[in-house]
């Protein structure tokens, strides 16, 4: 049988209420990588032509947000987190090049964060990872690609700040 959103979410609900910060995340990080590889829960919930922003579902008492991703074509970003929320990404189709970096200065009103260069990896179908609160990543897509996503706060409501890439030694200019 399919897993359905409302058992994965409420899923994600208990791992968070049950084991607080990091460690109930890393858990709602495995239901992830269960629901992507369930083609049903795929196809019903992040099925071809899902727009880039669709939410899912939201938790009335915790307030994470599970959303679907679509991108057409090559997209990429900058350097970000996720402000003073964390982030989980899911790679249902396609693939997406992940980019680590190491926060060198936090943004602040008037000036953008500076972020050093750490790794590169390829998310393929199936995997799902972990982007702490104040975690530096950014993907990038070449072809078109599906996700699962979960947001520990609808980041639709929160104002972030930029970062800007630069070699270690300009991040003390």
């Amino acid at each position: 049988m399919a897993i359905t959103l409302e058992k994965f979410a409420a899923d994600c609900h208990n791992a968070l209420k049950s084991h607080p910060g990091t460690p109930g995340r890393e858990k709602v990080r495995d239901l992830v990588q269960q629901v992507l590889a369930d083609p049903d829960f795929v196809a019903t919930y992040i099925p071809e032509g899902t727009p880039e922003r669709h939410i899912l579902y939201e938790d009335s008492e915790l307030g994470f947000t599970i959303l679907a991703h679509g991108y057409v074509g090559p997209k990429g970003s900058n350097p970000h987190d996720h402000g003073p929320s964390w982030a989980i990404y899911g790679q249902a189709s396609g693939e997406t090049i992940m980019t680590d970096w190491e926060c060198l200065a936090r943004p602040t009103e008037s000036a953008p964060g500076k972020a050093g260069f750490i790794r590169n990896y390829v998310m393929k179908p199936g995997d799902a990872y972990l982007y702490d609160v104040g975690i530096l990543h950014s993907p990038e897509r070449k072809d078109d690609t599906r996700l699962l996503r979960i947001e520990g706060i609808n980041m639709a409501k929160i104002r972030r700040f930029p970062y800007e890439a630069v070699q270690p030694q300009q991040a003390a200019e």
